[in-house]
């Protein structure tokens, strides 16, 4: 049995109340304040005793529920599905407000755009790589020794350091990608990374042709739009509060997440800095992808010599 963690008595306390006023002769007001009780709640007890019944906390489940008939729910569904309001539909209805947030929310519709069907999936694949690479950010905490990821203990880990910008870049095509890390996301430093990016993919023989980004901050500034402009790269971005439009780089992100950053114990932020590079690595030439079927990525480049080289 859970008791209260204010209670001021539990079972045995009840019990040795019971019997100081049944057998040791105690009056009800001083067992009462032997106990740290009221008189009123001591009575309670004694009665229970009396009864035999057991002195433990009684549920706080009702004797009684009074459920909502089918008929008056489907009602209530089909008036909602209507795109009437919740008041608008006890009144028809004639149930409480409440009856018809619950029946609502139970039926997944307490929102009006829930009754907005799902928008298709709209899926795309450039036919070239290098048509069109995606970018996006990830920010990530620095450390100096494993924190509660790792110890399960909330109140272990580095004190307040600052953080770190993953900068990521896949290609539609291949799903190619390129990562760096840098200790700010400023304009600037999104272009500096656009330019490392374009490089990467020269070396492997793909021409990146545009990019697409979020609207954020470091995407808009002037220095990445005047990176874009010398590497003569055409720039889209993606609708507002749409991430899905820039779903592969989104996906990328959490692989990153799941299987970089979080997977192993660190024992600093500039260990799992190290760790990139390699991962990138394993991620390019061997982790299968199931969008490839089950190939990596870079299975979808025609050069052999570096299938040879990297194998």
């Amino acid at each position: 049995m859970d008791v209260h963690k204010n209670a001021r008595s539990v079972p045995a306390s009840r019990a040795l109340l019971f019997k100081r006023v049944s057998e040791l002769g105690y009056s009800v007001r001083a067992a009462s304040e032997a106990a740290g009780m009221s008189e009123r709640r001591s009575r309670e007890w004694i009665r229970r005793a009396e009864r035999d019944e057991p002195l433990t906390d009684r549920s706080s489940r009702p004797h009684g529920t009074r459920a909502i008939a089918a008929g008056k729910r489907e009602q209530i569904i089909e008036l909602r599905r209507e795109r009437r309001t919740m008041r608008q539909i006890a009144r028809i209805a004639g149930v409480s407000t409440s009856t018809v947030a619950r029946v609502c929310r139970a039926a997944g519709l307490s929102r009006l755009r829930s009754l907005e069907p799902a928008p298709p999936p709209v899926r795309y694949e450039r036919d070239a790589p290098g048509e069109l690479l995606h970018i996006d950010t990830k920010r990530l905490g620095r450390f100096d020794r494993p924190g509660h990821r790792v110890t399960r203990k909330r109140s272990f880990g580095s004190r307040r350091q600052g953080f770190e910008y993953v900068f990521v870049a896949t290609d539609d095509a291949s799903r190619l990608s390129f990562a760096r890390i840098y200790r700010d996301e400023r304009s600037d430093v999104a272009g500096r990374f656009l330019g490392e990016a374009v490089r990467w993919f020269a070396r492997m023989n793909v021409r990146v042709e545009r990019v697409m980004t979020d609207n954020g901050s470091a995407f808009l500034g002037r220095a990445f739009q005047e990176a874009c402009s010398a590497l003569c790269v055409a720039h889209k971005r993606t609708r507002p509060y749409t991430p899905r439009t820039n779903g592969k780089v989104e996906r990328l992100i959490q692989t990153l997440l799941r299987e970089w950053a979080y997977r192993f114990e660190y024992t600093s932020s500039a260990e799992r800095k190290r760790w990139l590079t390699p991962y990138m690595h394993f991620y390019n030439y061997h982790r299968a992808h199931s969008a490839l079927g089950d190939n990596p990525p870079i299975s979808r480049l025609a050069r052999n010599n570096v299938l040879k080289r990297n194998s």
